[in-house]
């Protein structure tokens, strides 16, 4: 496991969201990954796509490449060139990327939509939704589903949850 970062507050360091985030939260991160789940894999190309400076994606890619999301690996030996391919991690989080594009997209009116996902056979859009596995409900209604202390959640976060603040009543 990759040491988080000390821009986490200590009493979040446990919370997989604040460290999902150190992770992956920062913009051309996502821009990156996302050019990868379309099949970049060199500098150049991503370069080229995102207008980034050759400094910023250098240190973009190392910290991707060192959080295990990415690998590096040659393509070319004189001179020696590599390329940046998508480990098994960072394609768990393609449905992440899906989601943030889809909740873009929900704030548009169709015809302002750049970028849409479609089902690659019958060319269709396809609306992303996030649901539970077991029941296939949707997640997005925060008075059905909400979080609490894990097993390995220390003082702090089982205080954090057994004090949770009440839902407002409706009126």
């Amino acid at each position: 496991m990759v040491a988080v970062a000390s821009r986490i507050r200590l009493e979040d360091r446990e919370c997989p969201l604040s460290t999902t985030v150190e992770h992956v939260g920062e913009w051309w991160t996502l821009l990156i990954l996302h050019d990868a789940f379309d099949g970049y894999t060199r500098f150049d190309q991503f370069q080229e796509s995102l207008g980034i400076s050759s400094s910023m994606l250098t240190t973009r890619l190392k910290s991707l490449v060192a959080d295990g999301l990415l690998e590096r690996r040659p393509y070319q030996t004189n001179p020696v060139r590599h390329e940046y391919v998508l480990t098994e991690l960072g394609h768990s989080l393609r449905p992440v990327i899906v989601a943030l594009a889809a909740w873009g997209n929900s704030r548009l009116t169709p015809a302002e939509r750049s970028m849409i996902l479609i089902d690659a056979h019958n060319g269709e859009e396809v609306e992303p939704v996030v649901v539970d596995a077991k029941t296939g409900r949707r997640l997005d209604d925060s008075d059905t589903y909400v979080f609490t202390a894990g097993p390995a959640a220390s003082d702090a976060m089982r205080h954090r949850y057994a004090t949770r603040p009440a839902a407002p009543a409706e009126a």
